[in-house]
């Protein structure tokens, strides 16, 4: 299909502030960083920061995005209108928006009468003006605006004529987009496409009047009724342009709109435009390292990105893929980057092998030895719990090893942890011990941590240091575990996920164990020869 103007839509992701709101769901600044620099790689037009100015996290995030920007994206931070009977100018919390340093920014203001009267306790005139003075002073301090009506379904069936006045205030204090929020999320496919029509058909008859700009309206559905990504597809076909929504559906309470399933159902199907066809590929890629990054398992069974999506299990289906893979898939799964699984073949799976030995610079063809095995051993370590998705460092290594390529910078013999932990008292500093060989040299270290992790990490770099100097550059800069069958109780099996860095690059390494030390021994150490490994790689390139 030729891609022209109108075809075109604009995602808005929000992970890094709706998604957040998800129960159990926590993020650190690095966290949000990370994430951030992904969604621009996959090529999301607008990726919501957070709300600078209500925590110093989300502070310190858009200062760290102005010394390290975006590609492509723009970032957006988000803020209420002003509060009642006080003036934009003299806000403080517009006064951390403008601070973030950024050409858009997002505004929510109450479009539904109860809320304005129940829950700000101020009169419908007072919140019309508390939306046109907050939109006027952004703009003139040279702000473009995003307008997300808040609560604007459940607002428009209450009292249309008012929910309207507020999109009109908006407009006119210069909002460029108008996006309709389901902030309930108990809204049906047809009262949204019907909605949305009125909307733009309303919009387009009053602007034209006072011969202004079109506004372009968006959508924001939340997932109460399982109904966010068909509410989201309604609306996109009654006219909306922007598409708000999560990585994966996070968001509070039931979830929001999952771009996950978004972004294929709207380019792939109804022929619209919203990132390229290289960074479609790479969605399933992203939806597995943000779980990873945020902690929380992903969703095997989730449509397109999950690991079951594609997969087929014997009898009649099997056979009928092999024969032509339309009878039971609906897309190529290659499209979004995942892969068609045929449980009971040796071969599922050795074309993800082989693409990720391409991105990291190893050339394999299918028919070496060397690739299968490969393809075995990562199936040998998913099974026992290893993910690979967030850990790619790991992954390198583990080819590497198959292709006889693995150097052996070091080995370590052993090694202790002591904690002191005394009932009713904080806990004192870890002491690790660490017996490593290298070059034939046996060095026994000992060093403290504010943890186990800590204290073991310190241990081996000290050990190590005096063999390779530049090891003093690396650093432990993150850590999760992951419970992996809790039901086992205290038996249960760990997953362990280091984040190491130079100064200049991060990466993460996978550790799996029934001993917590245990895993993230492995994941520290493979850290290690990991940095080393990119180290020597780079001096080699240098030399030549």
């Amino acid at each position: 299909m030729t891609i022209t103007p109108s075809n075109q839509l604009w995602l808005y992701d929000t992970t890094l502030r709706d998604g957040t709101q998800r129960e159990g769901l926590s993020v650190s600044i690095e966290d949000k960083l990370r994430i951030a620099h992904r969604l621009d790689e996959l090529g999301i037009p607008f990726i919501e920061g957070g709300w600078p100015g209500a925590n110093p996290k989300d502070v310190q995030f858009f200062w760290q995005l102005q010394e390290n920007p975006l590609k492509q994206a723009e970032v957006v931070p988000f803020c209420s209108t002003r509060r009642p009977h006080t003036k934009a100018v003299d806000e403080p919390m517009l006064q951390a928006i403008l601070a973030a340093g950024t050409r858009w920014v997002t505004i929510f203001g109450k479009s539904w009468d109860l809320h304005v009267t129940a829950g700000l306790k101020t009169s419908l005139e007072e919140n019309l003006a508390m939306i046109t003075d907050t939109i006027e002073y952004l703009r003139s301090q040279g702000r473009r605006v995003i307008y997300d009506a808040e609560h604007w379904f459940d607002g428009y069936k209450q009292n249309p004529n008012y929910a309207l006045e507020t999109l009109k205030a908006a407009v006119t204090a210069g909002a460029e987009w108008l996006v309709l929020c389901d902030t309930n999320g108990g809204t049906l496919p047809h009262e949204v496409s019907q909605i949305v029509e009125l909307v733009i058909s309303h919009l387009s008859l009053v602007i034209c009047q006072k011969s202004m700009t079109i506004p372009q309206i968006g959508i924001h559905t939340h997932n109460d009724s399982e109904m966010a990504v068909a509410n989201a597809l309604a609306a996109v076909m009654a006219g909306a342009k922007m598409v708000q929504g999560t990585i994966n559906g996070y968001g509070e309470r039931c979830g929001n709109a999952n771009l996950c399933s978004l972004i294929p159902n709207l380019q792939l199907k109804l022929g619209y435009s919203c990132i390229g066809g290289h960074q479609l590929n790479q969605l399933t890629e992203a939806s597995r390292f943000v779980s990873e990054v945020v902690n929380l398992a992903p969703d095997e069974h989730a449509p397109f990105v999950g690991r079951s999506a594609f997969a087929h299990k014997g009898g009649i289906h099997v056979s009928a893929v092999e024969r032509n893979p339309l009878t039971y898939e609906h897309i190529q799964p290659e499209q979004v980057g995942n892969l068609r699984r045929i449980v009971i073949s040796e071969q599922s799976g050795l074309s993800n092998v082989l693409a990720k030995a391409r991105t990291f610079g190893i050339e394999l063809d299918k028919e070496n030895p060397q690739a299968r095995q490969i393809l075995q051993r990562m199936k040998d370590l998913e099974s026992e719990g290893y993910q690979f998705e967030a850990a790619e460092a790991s992954f390198i290594l583990l080819m590497y090893e198959a292709l006889g390529r693995r150097e052996e910078f070091f080995e370590v013999k052993g090694f202790q942890v002591h904690c002191d932990l005394v009932e009713g008292k904080e806990p004192t500093n870890s002491l690790a011990t660490i017996k490593v060989a290298v070059n034939g040299n046996n060095i026994l270290e000992a060093a403290e941590g504010n943890g186990p992790v800590a204290a073991l990490d310190a241990a081996l770099r000290k050990a190590l240091v005096n063999f390779y100097p530049h090891i003093a550059a690396f650093e432990l800069t993150d850590y999760k575990v992951r419970i992996l069958n809790g039901h086992t109780g205290t038996a249960a099996k760990t997953r362990a996920l280091v984040e190491s860095g130079n100064g200049q690059q991060r990466w993460t390494t996978v550790g799996v164990s029934t001993n917590i030390l245990e895993a993230s021994y492995q994941a520290v150490v493979e850290g290690l020869e990991y940095g080393l490994l990119l180290h020597f790689q780079a001096e080699k390139v240098l030399k030549l």
